[in-house]
This record gives C-alpha cells, structure tokens and sequence, in this order.
C-alpha cells in the first residue's frame, strides 16, 4: 500500500503539480519511466524478500537486497528530479516548502527501509543497524505515513483546493507555523528517535514529544482548509473538493482517536485502526477525490486544448457525471469509517465485510476515471471534433499541448 500505492500516487502527483507550485518546469521528463519501473520492480522483490522470510518462497535469492537497490534507486530519481526542480525556482511558495519537507522525509523513509531490508535479508550484522531494525519501525512509519505521504499531501493540497475552489492562495501565519511546528515535529521523531535507539534513551519521550508538535501543526492546517473552504468564489463545490472534505474529517478523526487511545494507554493496542484510517481514509480518500478531477482535467487539457478557439469543445465538468459517481464514494468512506471501528472493538468479520465494499467501491470510482479517460461521458456531438483523437488509457500527452 505505501509505496505501491500512496508512494507511486504522491511521486506522479508532485512531478504534476510542483512544476506548477514553483512556476518551473520540471528538470527532465525522462526520469520518472525509469523512477517508475524501479518502484515497481523493487516492490515486487520487497514483497518476495517478506515471502521469502516467512518461509514460503526459496531462500536463495537475496531478494531484500534487490529490493534495497531498487527503491533505493527509484526514489532517488523522484529525489533528483524534483529537487533539481525546486532549486531552480527563483521563490519557493509555502506549499512548494511542504514539499520539500516531505520529500527530506522520504528520504529518511527509504534510508531506514533500507537498512530494515538489509538486517532481515542477512547481508549484516552492524550492530547500530540491528538496533534500529528490532525497534526503528515507528520512525519509519512516522517518516513515511506522517512526513513523506501526510506532509506532501498538505502542501499539494493548500494548491489544489484553492485552485479547484477559487479561493485564495494562503500566506497566514497559521500556515507558516504549521509548516514550522510540523518540520520540527518530523525533526524530533525521525533524527531524535534515531538517537535515542542508538544512545538507548527514551524513545517513547521522544515520539510523545514529536506527537505533540504534530497535532498543533494538524490542527492549524485544519483551520486553514476550513478557512479555504469558507473564502470560496465558487458557490457549488464540485464531487472532488466535496469528497476531499470526507478525507480531511478522516485526518481530524485519526488524531482524535489518537488522542483518546493515548488517553486511555491503548494506543499499541489498537495502532492498526489508526494506521487503516490514515491510510485509507485521508490520504487514499484523498488521492481518489483529487484524482476524479485532475484525470478529468488532464484528459481535457489533452484532447481540447490545442483546438481551443477553433472548435466547439466540452467542458472539463462535461467529461464526468458526479451523480453517478458520488454513490462509490460514499461506499468508500462508509466502508473505511465502519471498517475502523470494527478494528477497535475486534471483530474481524465486520472488517472483512468492509473491506470487501471498500474494494467494490475502489473498483466503481476506477471505472469512473476509465470513463473520463475513454471521452464516455461526453455528449456526442462534442466528443470528437475535428482534430481531436481519443487519449490513451494509461498515458497523456498533455504535457506538449
């Protein structure tokens, strides 16, 4: 899920989108195919390298290792690319610095990973990396669901919303102290848990420390969506920014029900739940409502752009019909939302039940997107005016129009 998913979404998403946060083209369209088939390939070993040590794939193959070079490769491409984009930027807005704290973040991610990959594939026996692989995994978790996949998604989000609702770009103070309090945050976690593990101090302070900066830095970030959502031009609030908003109240709902199992001293107890419902619930909720418009955008910018003025064209909302999509969201966030109290009280067969619909509906909201991408939803007379070619599925070319 993190990295063949949520990873591959947040890399396509960023090499979309940080061009635009820095008005700067990005350094080289050539590395994100090679980015991409690394990620993959190097999933593909991970999951052989966890098959393998669970005894159901044949030892032989050091499939950890492969995995290590292959992610590690791959993200270093994204790194690369984007950092080089970045850097060249004349300023840097507030969501372009959100990215580059996740991207720092994805990078503390992978280098742990790595180093988990060559603890269990057997390749050493460094005694400082032995220590971090038997109790690292909530800094990696941390780097990757709260920096790397949260940290991004805020900055990428305060654009898009902004851009898909006509509302203001935010500069506020509030802003600028979450940007702060979250860095610091992610800082103290990742580097300070870090030190803690290798200086066998208190790692549970740290990260008790680390989560308390964060929440502040979440709840500011909420007030600020809040404020966007409020200073909107645009009356009617398409599915998208709508199904965003489910996604946003599953991000306040993950740190309330954080706090309430810290309250209580159950947090380890029930951490999947939590887990489930920020993977899930903010940040594929997310991904999902965003991309249900940015598919439908790119596709048109694809297909009509370049005959723009020339033709009668659609528009990019004639290219959906929300009605018909809305009842797969609803599935989607039902589905999570009860699958995560099923978690908490322990009873698996209403989990299996909610992850069989948030499967049904995951596949109904692709559906949708292979609609927009195939012109299906298009009136007719307008599909395919006079030098306009139906877009492939897969692959756009929008970026040469």
């Amino acid at each position: 899920m993190a990295i063949g998913w949520l990873s591959l979404l947040m890399c396509g998403a960023l090499f979309q989108f940080v061009p635009v946060l820095v008005a700067q083209p990005l350094h080289n369209d050539m590395l994100p195919l090679p980015a991409l088939v690394s990620l993959i390939a190097g999933l593909a070993a991970l999951i052989l390298g966890f098959l393998q040590l669970a005894g159901r794939v044949s030892p032989a193959p050091p499939f950890f290792a492969l995995a290590g070079a292959l992610l590690g490769l791959g993200f270093a491409l994204v790194l690369w690319n984007l950092a080089r984009t970045l850097w060249a930027a004349q300023t840097r807005s507030l969501p372009a610095l959100f990215v580059i704290v996740g991207l720092a973040s994805v990078a503390a991610t992978a280098t742990l990973g790595i180093i988990f990959a060559l603890v269990l594939g057997g390749l050493t026996a460094y005694e400082p990396f032995v220590a971090l692989t038997a109790t690292g995994l909530p800094l990696h978790v941390i780097a990757g669901l709260g920096g790397w996949l949260t940290f991004a998604a805020m900055g990428v989000s305060y654009r898009l919303l902004a851009m898909f609702m006509l509302a203001p770009e935010l500069e506020r103070r509030s802003t600028k102290t979450a940007l702060y309090l979250g860095s610091t945050a992610l800082a103290v976690a990742v580097i300070g848990g870090v030190l803690a593990i290798l200086l066998r101090g208190n790692l549970a302070l740290v990260l008790l420390a680390a989560g308390g900066l964060g929440l502040v830095a979440l709840a500011l970030y909420g007030a600020d969506v809040v404020h966007l959502y409020r200073r909107r031009k645009r009356a009617h609030i398409e599915l998208n920014g709508r199904m965003a908003a489910f996604a946003l109240a599953s991000l306040a709902a993950s740190v309330v029900l954080i706090c309430a199992l810290l309250a209580l001293g159950r947090l380890a107890d029930h951490i999947g739940a939590v887990v489930f419902l920020i993977a899930f619930g903010w940040l594929s909720g997310l991904g999902l409502a965003q991309l249900y418009k940015i598919v439908a955008f790119l596709t048109w910018l694809e297909c009509y752009g370049p005959v723009l003025g020339k033709v009668r064209t659609p528009r990019v909302q004639d290219l959906v019909v929300e009605p018909r999509a809305v009842k797969w969201f609803w599935l989607y966030f039902l589905s999570v939302w009860a699958g995560t109290a099923a978690l908490i009280v322990g009873y698996p067969p209403v989990f299996q039940a909610c992850a069989a619909a948030l499967l049904i509906a995951t596949a109904g909201i692709v559906a949708h997107l292979v609609r927009t991408r195939r012109l299906v939803d298009v009136e007719t007379a307008l599909r395919l005016p006079q030098g306009v070619r139906r877009p492939r599925l897969l692959f756009s070319l929008s970026h040469q129009t």
